[in-house]
């Protein structure tokens, strides 16, 4: 007895596999466009205050036969105002989120989508 194969089968081995890799193609390609524009843009330094910090965390639990794992990643945002009214939100390490208070005044240095630094006013 013969089985005909599945062309809907046969068809997802094809199309998942080149859905995937174009995913990550994309994702890929965004990350090097967002560094170049990055490299392109101006450094600036001008008055900002800090208005919200927020984070964000994620990942699972996986259990095997005698351990329980946690993997969490915690990422760290914090939202400047600029004198216009503007706002702002930066991705910043775990240090320099620790580092800013809401309310802070100062000097925020940055380069396009890229958090270089915030120097608070001395008052």
């Amino acid at each position: 007895m013969f089985i005909e194969p599945d062309p809907i089968g046969n068809a997802m081995f094809t199309i998942v596999p080149i859905f995937i890799i174009g995913i990550f193609i994309f994702i890929i390609f965004r990350g090097i466009s967002e560094w170049s524009s990055n490299n392109n843009s101006p450094k600036l330094t001008v008055p900002a205050k800090v208005v919200t910090k927020r984070t964000s965390t994620s990942g699972g639990t996986h259990h095997s036969t005698d351990h329980t794992h946690s993997i969490a990643t915690t990422s760290y945002y914090v939202t400047f105002q600029f004198e216009s009214g503007d706002r702002t939100e930066f991705s910043l390490s775990g240090s320099q989120f620790g580092m800013l208070a809401e309310a802070d005044l100062g000097m925020l240095t940055f380069q396009g989508t890229r958090y270089l630094g915030f120097k608070r006013d001395s008052d």
